[in-house]
């Protein structure tokens, strides 16, 4: 029977003061021409970074390398005390063969690969255990065992497609809700040991920001996720993708601007037919003299509102913001959020295997 779908939807308005969080190939500000206006704009990869380095702090995360190999060979040594590093890195390229990954005369895979450490344990295990390799075996062990970054950001190996594992989340280009306008910080550095006869800057140069009120937006598929992991886990990680996703940051220019900041709204709405990214509620760009955050509040819940023309009510909505919301369910603080989103979550999926 082909289970209800269900997704989470993470809407969040954040506002970021003179920054460079995210920069393109001349240094500046990455931008985006949406609505007929220049946007400031903050790419997925780099807050799909930024949230997997908090999942590193909280030992959640495998690791995105060439050097696989070595991380295997140094597994293959813990097990087997008595493998030299020759005879370890040869066992590796039995492995690595057997598994359809190609390595090069550096035993580096051709591309990054993202590996969790349960997957180079039971790798390790499994060929000190079974000399004789089995294919089959070992792409069990490489679907098995994910890191929650794995499983929810997915992964491609072009050398054996077989690996590849089907990204449980979705995660927007970051985009502000208003037009911005392109900055320059002109800067100078004295020489401290510069004599006191002497006038003029040892170095001079300028760096590119802007500032905005970002809208942000996230979707995780639950049952995928389930797939990829298990319910216990799934559920948990949810709870993990929630927090990290509104209190990292990329880290672009960080010393320079002090610009870490928090969310000022978040929206977290559960559905069982399709997730709906909200951007549309700042085509039309927001025009203020008095702050960009109040009005695109209104914005983004009038567009809610909007979407109820096309989709299936909301199996459970809820709003953190110290404003007062006319959608979801007021929540108190992050903590009050993830353990709500956690308990709705919970019940669907157990009303859905009860319906199985």
């Amino acid at each position: 029977m082909t289970k209800t779908n269900l997704y989470i939807d993470l809407n969040v308005l954040q506002t970021v003061p003179s920054s460079n969080i995210n920069r393109d190939d001349t240094g500046a500000p990455k931008t985006a021409l949406y609505g007929g206006v220049t946007r400031a704009r903050v790419s997925s990869q780099s807050w799909k970074n930024a949230m997997r380095s908090a999942f590193k702090d909280e030992h959640v995360a495998g690791t995105r390398t060439k050097s696989a190999a070595s991380l295997l060979a140094t597994a293959l040594q813990a097990h087997d005390t008595a493998l030299d590093e020759d005879s370890a890195l040869s066992k590796t390229a039995e492995i690595f063969k057997a598994a359809g990954i190609k390595l090069d005369k550096n035993n580096e895979t051709g591309a990054l690969l993202l590996i969790s450490q349960g997957q180079i344990n039971k790798l390790a295990e499994y060929a000190i255990n079974n000399p004789e390799l089995d294919k089959k075996e070992i792409k069990k062990v490489l679907k098995g065992d994910q890191s929650l970054d794995l499983a929810l950001f997915g992964r491609m190996v072009a050398d054996n497609p077989e690996l590849n594992v089907e990204a449980a989340s979705q995660v927007a280009h970051a985009v502000s809700t208003h037009e911005v306008v392109p900055e320059y910080d002109y800067y100078t550095a004295l020489d401290d040991m510069q004599a006191d006869d002497s006038t003029g800057a040892a170095m001079l140069g300028t760096i590119d920001f802007n500032s905005a009120t970002l809208y942000r937006y996230a979707n995780v598929n639950v049952w995928e996720l389930i797939a990829n992991l298990n319910e216990h886990d799934a559920i948990e990680g949810v709870k993990a993708f929630i927090k990290q996703f509104l209190l990292s940051m990329p880290t672009g220019k960080q010393n320079a601007f002090a610009n870490k900041t928090l969310p000022s709204y978040v929206m977290v709405t559960l559905r069982t037919d399709t997730p709906v990214n909200l951007v549309s509620a700042f085509e039309e760009p927001v025009t203020s003299h008095d702050g960009y955050v109040a009005p695109s509040i209104q914005r983004l819940e009038d567009e809610y509102q909007s979407t109820s023309d096309f989709v299936e009510k909301p199996t459970a909505n809820f709003v953190l913001s110290k404003t007062a919301s006319q959608v979801g369910e007021q929540v108190t603080n992050l903590d009050d959020l993830v353990e709500k989103v956690a308990a709705a979550l919970t019940k669907a999926v157990q009303d859905e295997n009860t319906n199985d």
